[in-house]
């Protein structure tokens, strides 16, 4: 018998001081039965870093062709794939032909440094890919304040990110491994 999502009902208020970026987001979010709460805060994580009218959640770990968030144009085009994890050299290649900017979001420590010193050396054609990681004690502490029903605020300013649930609050420093050009 197949497990099913987990619903998860999301306020997201972006205040990004670096983009000028200011509104407050109502998601519906699907948590596949694999999916850790790690990740599930990362990709929250990662739409407010790139916070805009038109980008939305995906099915995710569903589906194979899709990012885990995209924004499309108003015709239909792929402006902005984003990737949770640790894609394969070939995903990244079908993800940056695909889409004008690819940003790929690795985590789980030491694996993510193993992945990214077998990948990095092929990733240097892709002028519309950009790679940005998080410590692994970041995305734990991300992690203890996911809850079915959230009140997120994140706060962005000069590449510093305070995320806050509730009372609790987490701090996060983006580590840019690729920028895109």
């Amino acid at each position: 018998m197949a497990l099913n999502a987990t619903i998860y009902k999301v306020e997201l208020s972006v205040s990004d001081m670096d983009r000028h970026y200011y509104e407050t987001h109502k998601l519906t979010i699907a948590k596949h039965p694999s999916e850790t709460d790690e990740r599930l805060m990362l990709r929250l994580v990662a739409f407010a870093l790139n916070a805009h009218e038109h980008l939305e959640m995906t099915k995710g770990l569903s589906t194979d062709d899709e990012p885990d968030i995209w924004q499309k144009s108003l015709s239909g085009e792929i402006d902005l794939w984003i990737a949770l994890g640790l894609p394969s050299e070939k995903l990244i290649r079908q993800s940056c032909s695909k889409s004008a900017k690819v940003v790929v979001y690795p985590y789980g420590g030491r694996a993510a440094d193993i992945w990214w010193d077998k990948v990095k050396g092929s990733t240097t054609r892709f002028d519309n890919l950009e790679v940005t990681a998080f410590s692994e004690a970041e995305v734990s502490a991300l992690a203890a304040m996911a809850t079915r029903a959230m009140k997120m605020q994140v706060n962005i300013q000069d590449g510093e990110v305070m995320v806050s649930v509730d009372e609790n609050i987490s701090y996060v420093t983006p580590t840019r491994w690729k920028a895109s050009a």
